[in-house]
């Protein structure tokens, strides 16, 4: 039965097209932004869990970055330290040396300990790196590695480095030829190498947390690409298919409006 009131057939043709087009309004957002999931409309599940994993990632990041600077400040105060220990172990040999010289030979050694003393106190001047010094102050700093979700809060894990004060330990030298001041220069040399080691240990284990960082991040990242990034190829293949299916229905709708012209041919 054809109505002239209701057209059932132009009412679903119209509700087909109404339907094709949201679809296609999504695909080609899909299409334009690159992501499936843009909002929590989309996937709630899937947009708090990426959300999350993004707001992890970026403090990972951030984390990374700083741990450059520590680390370069780490390394410049290592490398002070080691050119320093190269130079006290010059020291010990021109002291040792000296230990059966005459008294005026020795003042001539005790002119280059001096000179080799200056030389490591210039080199602890320069040690430092954006104004940080961790050669000639003793303390603590602390470096953050990595921030993680734990039980209730966020959580930090650390790298604690104990700074001494090479300067001092370079004043401690012996200036005496005995073996009594070869040993108090040894001494002072055994602590130089010590503390060079220590920073050493914690540049490494600084380098080696922003590697695991840097994939732990990749990882992140590709997880939440997973879940939010559109298949592009599928959404392209989808676009096409729903503008063919539009027209399609665009079709149905104008034959579907067409039949209640054709009722008025029965009464000319």
């Amino acid at each position: 039965m054809s109505s002239i009131i209701t057209n059932t057939a132009a009412m679903n043709a119209l509700t087909t097209l109404r339907n094709i087009n949201n679809s296609l309004s999504n695909t080609q957002d899909r299409v334009s932004s690159g992501l499936k999931v843009g909002s929590a409309k989309d996937n709630a599940a899937y947009f708090s869990i990426s959300e999350t994993m993004n707001s992890d990632s970026s403090l990972n990041k951030s984390v990374n970055e700083g741990m450059t600077l520590a680390k370069n400040s780490v390394a410049t105060a290592r490398l002070g330290v080691e050119a320093v220990v190269e130079l006290a172990k010059q020291y010990i040999d021109r002291q040792t040396f000296a230990l059966n010289l005459p008294a005026d030979d020795q003042a001539s050694v005790t002119d280059e300990l001096t000179a080799l003393a200056e030389q490591m106190d210039n080199i602890l001047s320069q040690a430092n790196f954006n104004g940080e010094d961790l050669v000639l102050t003793a303390g603590t700093k602390t470096v953050t590695t990595g921030v993680f979700r734990g039980a209730a809060a966020l959580e930090a894990s650390v790298v604690t480095i104990t700074s001494i004060d090479v300067g001092a330990l370079v004043g401690a030298l012996a200036t005496t030829f005995d073996i009594a001041g070869v040993n108090t220069s040894r001494d002072q040399l055994a602590l130089m190498i010590g503390y060079a080691t220590e920073l050493g240990i914690a540049e490494k284990a600084i380098e080696n947390q922003q590697t695991f960082l840097a994939t732990l991040t990749d990882r992140l990242d590709s997880g939440i690409g997973g879940m939010v990034d559109a298949d592009m190829e599928a959404e392209a293949a989808r676009l096409q298919a729903l503008q063919v299916q539009q027209q399609l229905a665009t079709q149905s709708l104008a034959i579907a409006n067409q039949n209640p012209q054709n009722i008025l041919s029965l009464f000319r």
